[in-house]
């Protein structure tokens, strides 16, 4: 699979100076964890899963998450458990394009071992849990059952904990929370793919939930522990985790208080005005605006609850040949000595030693995104990948 790959690839040729590189379940955990992008959320009672599952890897969707958790009742659990397996096996029947990365969203720990023994061969299309309010003293016997599900199937699977909890978010207990997680998750690092952030449930833990004209980072409850969650585990010294987005939950606005987001300039250029109207009828300029302070403030992909927030996030994720050009110049091995370099485009200095780590991560981001040509932007990327 490959961000971008429902592109037809003479338009691929054109919008990008180095394309997205192909990967798969099997590849590296480093890339992997860049690669996830906007992961689409579904219910695993969907009773037609194996063909939504066929169809959004066939619209550019590269990871999802089945749940059995907040997304379906209770007294659902067990029918969910049961349509998983059914679809897993209708999925793993089938011939043709590879599915997208596959992660179950669990209640107890005890569901990971039974679910990945139930599943049989079909679980060879796993590539992990997601593991739902995690602290230390919860999340440890979910990644004990993960180890044990990996030992008696033989698999890798992967583990990405979803950091929602009400300790994490109250203040007299955020830092004991927030280290109590970090030794949880530092004793399974190779095993924790990503770390994702439950924003709605920090929002109901004050009876808050942000409107579609304001991002989570106007919400300072909710901006304050994302700053706090990439402090002490998403830090660039080798002993962070890729951290992913919160959930947009707009995808339609009936009126609108404040003005739309998005400059009218980018879409005049290439012509693209129905689209910016789109967009903003849709509450996606909210959602364009809170992607570019996601990665402003460390955080790579995002969880997503609808195909039409899927494009927008890659879009954002592809890396500008601006960005790439003083990434690569930063990392030059003549340049391994420190010093300052005038940008190729003239417009801004790179200090090697301090933006070494930002070069870094956004080559990384590069190989799985791409890098857009020269005089490419996200609106050409966004029009490219909407069906005509």
């Amino acid at each position: 699979m490959r961000h971008f790959g429902h592109i037809a690839p003479e338009v691929r040729k054109r919008l990008f100076h180095q394309e997205p590189c192909e990967f798969t379940a099997g590849s590296p955990a480093r890339l992997l964890s860049a690669a996830l992008g906007a992961t689409l959320y579904s219910p695993a009672t969907r009773p037609q899963l194996a063909d939504d599952i066929v169809k959004q890897a066939l619209s550019g969707v590269v990871s999802m998450v089945l749940c059995l958790e907040d997304s379906i009742d209770d007294a659902d659990v067990a029918a969910g458990e049961e349509n998983l397996v059914r679809q897993f096996a209708d999925l793993a029947a089938r011939t043709g394009a590879e599915p997208p990365l596959l992660f179950v969203r669990v209640r107890v720990p005890e569901q990971i071992p039974d679910l990945v023994r139930r599943l049989g061969s079909s679980a060879r299309l796993l590539s992990g849990f997601v593991l739902p309010k995690f602290t230390e003293e919860r999340g440890i016997p979910f990644l004990e059952a993960l180890a044990l599900a990996e030992a008696e199937s033989g698999r890798r699977l992967f583990a990405m904990p979803v950091l929602e909890s009400p300790e994490l978010l109250y203040r007299e207990s955020r830092v004991d929370t927030l280290e109590g997680i970090a030794r949880a998750v530092g004793k399974f690092r190779d095993r924790v793919l990503a770390l994702r952030l439950g924003v709605t449930d920090f929002c109901s833990s004050y009876g808050l939930r942000r409107p579609p004209d304001m991002t989570a980072y106007d919400v300072q409850i909710v901006a304050s522990v994302i700053s706090d969650v990439v402090n002490m585990l998403g830090r660039a010294d080798g002993s962070g985790f890729t951290v992913t987005g919160p959930v947009w939950e707009y995808f339609r606005v009936a009126e609108r208080m404040f003005k739309p987001q998005l400059r009218q300039s980018p879409f005049l250029e290439v012509q693209a005005v129905e689209l910016r109207e789109k967009l903003i009828e849709h509450a996606m300029d909210g959602l364009l605006r809170e992607i570019s302070l996601d990665q402003a403030n460390g955080l790579l992909g995002k969880t997503c609850i609808h195909p039409s927030h899927v494009l927008p996030v890659h879009a954002l994720s592809v890396v500008s040949h601006e960005e790439f050009s003083d990434a690569v110049d930063i990392l030059r091995p003549e340049s391994g000595g420190g010093g300052v370099l005038r940008s190729a485009y003239t417009n801004k200095m790179n200090e090697v030693k301090p933006h070494r780590a930002w070069a870094e991560r956004t080559l990384l981001r590069a190989e799985v995104f791409g890098v857009a040509g020269e005089d490419v932007g996200f609106v050409e990327l966004l029009a490219a990948g909407i069906p005509g």
